[in-house]
């Protein structure tokens, strides 16, 4: 670990990464990398999740080629020094920001999207010309394999350089000084990266989760509502930091918004989602077993079913829900979707601001005047109004999550600004030089001063 942080120290003093054309190039070839290597990416993620084809383009590889197109497109005007205003009283003097890489800068990747989720943050700390540590998950052990071996195989160790393992090795890198540490996962292991990063007063973005709520409101389309949230829900076996956690369906069309989502269910997967191609597995045993106990046979209304030998849990609908329930204590994290029944939104609006700041919100209506009562009374990272999880394809949109749920975002040019420092610049000229700053100082220079700063 101390032998690779230093190499990389070494080579980002070099100045090399700064070269905006070197930037462009090393991003080029990790698209072609992974162009080349399409197939072994996919067969990865099949064997750690059982990834649909579709679910594993779409969200592993099509997000990063869009992700990579975007960077290279625009890569030249964001390195850009950026001009901006200065107050009179400055004048004749010009003021600018400039983005500069941060150095050797870590990211820690999570087992649920182990492809996208490790190499979406690298290509932000590419173009904005840092070195980089990579620690994907164990977990997902055929794809980190993979990820090693195409970076490893294919960049100056010094550069980009990948480190398999589990807790032990995360331990080990965590104690180096990183200039930036980037981590996805869990809240808990979040403050565990933040407090190890504390110890360098290194500045982190963590991309965490917690509960995320969707609401359906009275007057919402329940055809396509249901549909919408079925497939957010289900995407990834729920195995998705942006899924609906649980549902708040208005009572007047509970039982018809719940027959709905059933149908959707049954049209996605068929009448045995076992023998279905098109739904994925749990990671491992442990998270399986922690999702089997979730599992309340009394309230379970559709569903229900596993196989541990398999992983494999059915898309499962529980009714009768209260906040007392041990489903609703924790992030499910799987296909457990918990639904709850409100009269007034603003009992809802009330519910939710108990707890913890969600990562992603989705409410789903045709009230104008509701729309702008979740927007603005309830805060969260991000999310949708009458669509669900889509708001993370759009890399026009930051990214991440607000208190528990992380801190910092990244996607497009957010991810070039999370990975860069902005340095002020003030320049200033010699043919000028005010001298109302200057000692002595008296009543005139006093009312001059004022004239200037409070106009």
């Amino acid at each position: 670990m101390e032998k690779i942080f230093q190499a990389q120290k070494t080579f980002f003093l070099q100045g090399k990464t700064k070269d905006v054309s070197f930037r462009l190039k090393q991003l080029k070839k990790l698209k072609s990398i992974i162009k080349e290597n399409e197939s072994l990416i996919l067969e990865a993620l099949e064997k750690d999740l059982h990834k649909p084809k579709f679910e594993a383009y779409a969200s592993e590889l099509g997000v990063i080629y869009e992700e990579i197109h975007k960077v290279i497109k625009n890569l030249k005007k964001w390195t850009k020094a950026q001009r901006v205003d200065s107050p009179l009283t400055l004048f004749p003097a010009r003021s600018k920001i400039y983005y500069e890489p941060l150095g050797v800068v870590l990211i820690i990747a999570p087992w649920n999207y182990p492809f996208q989720l490790t190499i979406s943050p690298l290509i932000g700390a590419l173009a904005a010309g840092n070195c980089v540590v990579i620690k994907p998950s164990e977990m997902a052990s055929h794809t980190e394999e993979v990820i090693t071996q195409l970076i490893n195989a294919h960049f100056r160790h010094e550069y980009i350089f990948v480190v398999k393992g589990g807790v032990e090795e995360c331990q080990k890198l965590l104690k180096q000084h990183f200039d930036f540490i980037f981590f996805t996962g869990s809240t808990n292991i979040g403050k565990i990266v933040m407090k190890e990063a504390a110890e360098h007063l290194t500045p982190v973005c963590l991309e965490l989760g917690g509960k995320s709520p969707c609401i359906v409101d009275q007057d919402a389309n329940i055809n396509i509502s249901a549909k919408r949230i079925t497939w957010g829900k289900f995407f990834n076996a729920g195995q998705t930091c942006v899924a609906p956690d649980y549902l708040y369906v208005h009572e007047s069309i509970k039982k018809d918004f719940v027959e709905k989502m059933k149908e959707h269910i049954l049209s996605f997967y068929g009448e045995n989602p076992e023998k279905s191609e098109n739904l994925g597995r749990i990671i491992n045993k442990k998270h399986f077993d922690r999702l089997n106990a979730l599992i309340d046979k009394t309230k379970t209304i559709f569903g229900g079913k596993t196989d541990e030998k398999n992983l494999y849990i059915s898309p499962t609908l529980f009714d009768s829900v209260s906040w007392n329930d041990r489903m609703m204590q924790e992030e499910i994290f799987g296909p457990l979707f918990p639904i709850l029944t409100y009269r007034n939104l603003e009992e809802v609006i009330e519910s939710i601001n108990r707890h913890p700041k969600p990562l992603a919100l989705y409410f789903f209506s045709n009230n104008k005047e509701n729309q702008d009562k979740i927007l603005s009374r309830v805060s969260f990272g991000g999310g949708c109004i009458n669509d669900c999880v889509m708001h993370v394809s759009n890399s026009n949109l930051p990214f991440g999550g607000i208190g528990s749920s992380g801190m910092g975002s990244y996607h497009g040019k957010f991810s070039f600004e999370t990975f860069s420092h902005k340095k002020s610049i003030l320049k200033n000229t010699f043919w000028f030089d005010l001298k109302l700053r200057y000692a002595p100082y008296n009543d005139k220079r006093i009312k001059l001063a004022r004239w200037f700063l409070e106009k």
